[in-house]
């Protein structure tokens, strides 16, 4: 079933009705689909880049305008790292890592022990967009979420070239 880029903007805003979403998500993905996405997501943005994959609702992977080469960015404009990077390492981070901090989200004794478990929000530092939160250790790593094989997504999964990128 093809859908129209009009259902597909509303899909981006989240103002779609409940049974197309539904649909949406249950049915096989048409080629058409992920093309009217990349070009909705492109008209939400104002910097000239060309986005390649979404991450997040705020946050892309680019074709930088300048240099050809693909980054992490967010909808603000600032960029993050190269795409490979863990842009969460270029992000401001804020540690929930006391009961205090805790509990302005939980109430006190719902809240987790922070001797076992901490909670780092990432922002963008230019906006202050919260792009991410995890929930590990106190002493745990950075995550790095994923490294996105883009050329095999868009060769085996949307039938699309892939972005060509300067070498």
């Amino acid at each position: 079933m093809s859908y129209t880029k009009e259902q597909v903007g509303h899909l981006v805003e989240g103002t779609l009705d409940w049974d197309t979403t539904m649909r949406m998500l249950s049915m096989p993905k048409d080629k058409e689909r992920f093309s009217m996405y990349l070009e909705t997501l492109q008209k939400k943005v104002t910097f000239p880049d060309r986005i390649v994959l979404p991450l997040s609702p705020h946050m892309y992977i680019v074709q930088s305008a300048k240099t050809k080469q693909w980054i992490t960015k967010c909808d603000c404009g600032h960029e993050f790292c190269g795409y490979k990077d863990n842009w969460k390492l270029y992000a401001n981070i804020y540690v929930r890592e006391t009961e205090e901090a805790m509990a302005e989200i939980y109430p006190k004794f719902m809240a987790p022990d922070t001797n076992w478990q901490v909670y780092r929000e990432y922002y963008c530092p230019s906006c202050g967009t919260l792009h991410d939160v995890e929930a590990p250790t106190p002493w745990y790593p950075v995550i790095h979420d994923f490294e996105p094989d883009i050329e095999g997504f868009y060769t085996e999964w949307v039938g699309l070239p892939v972005p060509e990128q300067a070498a």
